[in-house]
């Protein structure tokens, strides 16, 4: 299972194989925006490029999948290096730096630990999907309340009709 390193974030975080980078970061809380990115983002369209990476290390050829026409447009005077997280997918686990135009006092330092240390391999089976133990307890909740209903229903069947002036 890749596992994408956030150096700004100091986080490393396990996606799918195929999952789009961009949808990981916003899933797991990473701020991809700058001000203006906040206020004005296509959605993922690859239009506004406000969702731009930069990836760090060799391994960024085989991590990501390759760049896409709309990335070689909107990037065509940027490095090779920086890709539109949201045309992204996350083929292998990759070193990102997010905002790669505002440097940290500390920026070399961070990126050179981050590529040294290795990789999580990640768990050994697949996490369960954001909110699947919502949906188990909201399905017992839901028999439950569908049950009573029931036993509501068969106890109005099996009472006669109330006539008027029954007091019941």
């Amino acid at each position: 299972m890749p596992v994408i390193r956030f150096v700004r974030e100091g986080r490393d975080v396990e996606c799918y194989p195929g999952e789009n980078l961009r949808e990981v970061a916003l899933r797991e809380g990473i701020q991809l925006y700058g001000l203006k990115g906040q206020l004005g983002n296509c959605g993922g369209c690859g239009q506004c490029i406000t969702c731009f990476v930069k990836v760090e290390g060799d391994s960024s050829e085989q991590a990501l999948s390759r760049r896409t026409a709309v990335e070689d447009v909107k990037l065509k005077r940027r490095p090779e290096e920086w890709r539109l997280a949201c045309q992204a997918l996350v083929e292998q686990s990759v070193v990102v730096l997010t905002k790669p135009q505002t440097s940290m006092a500390d920026q070399q330092r961070r990126v050179a630990a981050a590529l040294q240390a290795p990789l999580p391999s990640g768990p050994v089976e697949w996490p369960r999907p954001v909110g699947a133990d919502d949906d188990e307890e909201d399905a017992v909740e839901e028999g439950d309340a569908e049950g009573s209903a029931d036993a509501e229903m068969d106890s109005e069947k099996a009472s006669p009709p109330a006539t008027p002036g029954d007091d019941r």
